[in-house]
C-alpha cells in the first residue's frame, strides 16, 4: 500500500517517493473520475429531464421553455451535468483511493476516528441532493418567478443558466451535510468536546445561517430548509461525542 509509514519500524520513504505516491493517487482518481464522468455522460438527457421536472407547474411547457442561445450552450450543459453527475458516481471509489494513501500514514487513534467516514460522506451527500431537489430547488424556482413578476420581467431562461443554478443548489446542499462527518472526526480525534460545542452552540448557529444564506437562493425559507437541518444535525453530534466521551470514561481511556 502506497503512502507514508506511521510505524518508525519501517523504513522512510524519500520526500521524492511521496510525490510518486501522490501523483499515482491523482492519476487514479483522475481516471476514475473520467470513467464516471463517461458513464454520466451516456445518461445526460435523462439527468437533464430530472433536472427540469422542477419546472412542471412553473411553466406550461419546461421542455420548451428552456432555451439555448449560444453556440456551445448544450455542450457546455452537458459537461456540467457529466461532471457533477460523474462525481457523485465515483465519489465512493475515490474515497478509497485517497484512504488507501492516508491510512498508512494515521495513528490507530486517527484510523479509528476515520473509519466509516467514506461511507457515511457518501450517505450524507447524497441525502442533502436528495433534500436539496425535493424540497430546495422547486421553492427556489418559485421564487425566481415571483422574483421576476414582481419586477414585471418575463422569464426566460437559457438551458446553461437554468443547468448551473440547478446543479448549484443541489451540490450546495450535498456539501453542506458534510458537516456532522468533519464535527465527528474532530470529536473523536479530541479536538473538540461536546461541552465545547454546547458552549459555542450559538456561534454556530450564527455561522450555519451564514453558510446557508450564501450557498441557497435568496429566499429564507429556501435558507431554513439548509439552515434547520445542519443545526439538528449538530445537536445530534454534541450527544453522539458526548455518548463516545462517556464511554471513553467508563473504559478508562
Amino acid at each position: 500500500m502506497s503512502g507514508f509509514r506511521a510505524d518508525p519500524a519501517h523504513e522512510r520513504k524519500p520526500f521524492l517517493a511521496h510525490l510518486e505516491d501522490l501523483r499515482h493517487v491523482l492519476l487514479r482518481s483522475a481516471a476514475v473520475l473520467a470513467v464516471g464522468m463517461g458513464a454520466a455522460l451516456f445518461f445526460t438527457p435523462s439527468i437533464l429531464a430530472a433536472l427540469k421536472a422542477p419546472l412542471k407547474g412553473l411553466v406550461e411547457n419546461p421542455d420548451s421553455f428552456l432555451r439555448s442561445i449560444e453556440v456551445a450552450g448544450a455542450f457546455t450543459a452537458t459537461l456540467r451535468i457529466a461532471f457533477w453527475s460523474g462525481l457523485v458516481v465515483s465519489a465512493p471509489f475515490l474515497v478509497l483511493i485517497v484512504g488507501a494513501y492516508l491510512l498508512p500514514v494515521m495513528t490507530p487513534k486517527e484510523r479509528r476516528a476515520v473509519s466509516g467516514v467514506g461511507v457515511a460522506s457518501v450517505l450524507l451527500f447524497a441525502g442533502g441532493v436528495a433534500m436539496g431537489y425535493r424540497f430546495t430547488l422547486p421553492f427556489a424556482l418559485q421564487a425566481m418567478f415571483a422574483l421576476h413578476a414582481w419586477l414585471g420581467i418575463a422569464a426566460e431562461w437559457t438551458l446553461t443558466s437554468y443547468v448551473t443554478f440547478a446543479t448549484q443548489v443541489l451540490v450546495a446542499f450535498g456539501l453542506a451535510f458534510e458537516l456532522p462527518v468533519v464535527i465527528l472526526i474532530l470529536g473523536r480525534l479530541q479536538i473538540v468536546t461536546s461541552q465545547w460545542l454546547r458552549t459555542y452552540r450559538r456561534h454556530a448557529i450564527v455561522v450555519i445561517l451564514i453558510i446557508a444564506a450564501i450557498l441557497t437562493p435568496p429566499d429564507v425559507f429556501t435558507q431554513m430548509l439548509m439552515g434547520i437541518p445542519l443545526i439538528a444535525m449538530y445537536e445530534a453530534c454534541i450527544w453522539l461525542i458526548w455518548s463516545w466521551e462517556r464511554a471513553d470514561r467508563r473504559s478508562g481511556t
